[in-house]
């Protein structure tokens, strides 16, 4: 069974810095973290740490990669957040969504349209 990764706000905040900014060095993403996010350069090494430790980035010689894609990343959280919250219910999930107040009908036909992708893959 996969072991389970939650990122915080913090890390996923930061990783948004390092996938659009990506290679960058440790000096420069301080400085888009104190720029972007308003933190400290402390407050910064500390998110990384924690993000190298965790898996999804790699600090070579203070240049900082990410070793998993932000659309990885997405469908990881996602995942866990369906199979805690509902139960591995995906029409639960949508159920609530929905409920909690609605898509754009251009969101729905974008919807539907994976939805029948997927249908003629299968």
């Amino acid at each position: 069974m996969e072991q389970e990764t939650t990122l915080t706000n913090a890390d996923w905040r930061l990783m948004d810095i390092v996938w659009d900014h990506e290679p960058v060095d440790s000096p420069q993403l301080c400085r888009l973290a104190e720029e972007k996010l308003g933190w400290k350069r402390t407050t910064t090494y500390t998110v990384l740490k924690r993000l190298c430790e965790k898996g999804y980035l790699e600090n070579d010689t203070s240049v900082i990669t990410s070793l998993v894609a932000r659309q990885t990343a997405g469908k990881r959280e996602g995942n866990q957040l369906v199979r805690r919250g509902f139960k591995g219910s995906l029409p639960a999930f949508i159920a609530a969504f929905l409920d909690g107040g609605g898509i754009s009908a251009e969101e729905a036909d974008q919807i539907e349209q994976l939805l029948q992708a997927y249908r003629e893959r299968s």
